[in-house]
């Protein structure tokens, strides 16, 4: 007789019924008939109940992962960078600015200079922010337009003392407030311009296209990226809670900021609750909060008002928060329960930590999650912070948890995170290395592969049909032990594969 399935719902009543909790090691999933090709799967999905993803990756809040060159990077390839806060609310919001600002389709706050600055003051500035961009409205004493700078006034400026005034182009094709990406790309073409600046009554510049954005947006070009309306990249920043957070929204409200998510190692707390109820009412802004891994704590930051939660407490690389507190519950039983209770309220999860594979990130989206929140995975990529570093013959960089000696001694931000003061720290991470993975759209390419294809396998063409076909076997260390390669000696190591 052949035994049926176990629907997953069942298998996970079944599974704390016996007062067992799983991780993503003790189970694996069912395979289905399909008639699904695993490059023609659909993977997007949402971060928050507003802000959409095209791939379920979004890089962890920590400074040996996620700053503008990650979320640039990341947000290109369709997911989210999550921007930490040991970053003061100044430095936030200027990698913040950087990502809203790579690219863009209408540039609502062009960065503008005055008529009267030296181009080396203006190169300076230039460098300071790290703008990648080279086009600057130069405005005039009273605030009006006057002329565009563009990199071949800079190019072409041997003595740096000139002032703006005398170097910039002032023959310039402007048009209105409410021009559309589709006319001011129109009229690029047809005036063979590259900078289209946007002017009210009075002069004044209100907005800015420029063409390689414009032309990427209208002819298609920017598929994979997750951009927002007015084609700019999107992001999100961690904050804190209280006057933190409300300092940090000050800044990142100006510049943009597309999600903030509570960051706290304890989600399902009074600073957390109290300045989630403050935020949705004084900000139009979606937030997310966390980290929680039970599903009455899902309920309580929901009716608080959260946009999505973040679940996972204690399962990173480097986090000792289960060891040194004795707390938390096996990441995968843990998205299931917050899930079914945020999937009734057509709120999100995302997984936050405790994934090794590829694989992984199938079995936390099958067992509800939206998306998944990478820090091991990703750091170690040329975009993640730091510099290279050899040991033993190897590259590696550094990579450590936010609750490590070093982060708490370093940032007040990591300090108030775990709950903790200045003096006699209780970490709750590690410091450590991981190796140099290389290019962050080559590491992506083989973690969204293997999601293609178990979605392949279970035959499920996008993210919601995963969640629901889903179906998990428990294994045995016997039954872990087979799903690695095991009896040979690897002599060519595959790109997505380490190890044990």
């Amino acid at each position: 007789m052949t035994k049926k399935k176990l629907p997953k719902d069942k298998f996970f009543e079944r599974m704390n019924f016996l007062g067992l909790a799983l991780t993503f090691d003790d189970v694996r999933l069912e395979t289905g008939y399909s008639e699904v090709m695993p490059d023609n799967v659909n993977i997007e999905t949402r971060f928050s109940r507003n802000i959409p993803l095209k791939i379920p990756i979004v890089s962890a809040a920590m400074d040996t992962v996620t700053e503008h060159e990650m979320a640039i990077e990341l947000a290109k390839l369709g997911g989210l960078g999550l921007i930490h806060k040991g970053l003061n609310a100044k430095e936030q919001a200027d990698e913040v600015s950087k990502v809203k600002f790579h690219l863009n389709g209408l540039i609502e706050k062009p960065i503008c200079f005055y008529e009267n600055e030296t181009i080396e003051e203006i190169l300076n500035k230039k460098a300071e922010k790290g703008y990648s961009f080279d086009s600057f409205p130069v405005l005039n004493n009273s605030g009006r337009l006057a002329g565009i700078l563009t990199a071949n006034d800079f190019d072409f400026c041997i003595h740096k003392s000139r002032k703006a005034k005398e170097i910039m182009t002032t023959e310039l094709i402007t048009a209105g407030q409410k021009t559309t990406i589709k006319e001011a790309y129109d009229i690029m073409i047809k005036r063979k311009k590259k900078v289209l600046p946007l002017i009210n009554d009075k002069k004044e510049i209100v907005g800015m296209y420029t063409f390689s954005d414009v032309q990427r947006i209208v002819q298609g070009n920017s598929k994979t990226y997750n951009a927002d309306e007015n084609g700019q990249l999107r992001v999100a920043a961690a904050i804190g809670v209280y006057d933190d957070a409300f300092e940090r929204l000050e800044k990142l409200a100006k510049e943009k900021i597309d999600v903030v998510v509570i960051d706290s190692a304890h989600g399902d707390s009074k600073p957390v609750i109290e300045t989630l109820k403050k935020i949705k009412k004084q900000y139009d802004i979606d937030v997310v909060a966390g980290n929680i891994s039970s599903a009455e704590s899902a309920e309580r930051l929901i009716k608080a008002g959260a946009d999505g939660i973040k679940i996972g407490q204690g399962p990173g690389a480097i986090c000792t928060t289960r060891i040194i507190a004795g707390i938390g519950t096996p990441q995968l039983t843990a998205i299931y329960n917050c899930s079914k209770v945020a999937d009734k309220y057509n709120i999100p999860v995302c997984g936050d930590g405790g994934l090794k594979y590829p694989g992984d990130i199938t079995i936390a989206i099958g067992g509800g999650a939206s998306s998944v929140m990478l820090g091991s995975m990703l750091a170690g990529t040329k975009e993640a912070p730091g510099d290279i570093l050899f040991h033993q013959g190897m590259q590696y960089k550094v990579y450590r948890g936010m609750g490590s000696l070093s982060a708490m001694e370093k940032y007040s931000s990591s300090r108030e995170r775990y709950n903790q003061g200045k003096d006699r720290l209780i970490p709750e991470g590690m410091d450590g290395m991981v190796p140099y993975k290389g290019r962050l759209e080559d590491v992506l390419y083989q973690y969204i592969g293997g999601l293609r294809r178990g979605m392949g396998y279970v035959g499920a063409k996008n993210i919601k049909e995963l969640k629901k076909k889903a179906d998990f076997v428990r294994i045995t260390e016997a039954g872990k032990s087979e799903s690695h390669p095991h009896d040979i000696v690897i002599t060519r190591e595959a790109p997505n594969y380490k190890g044990k």
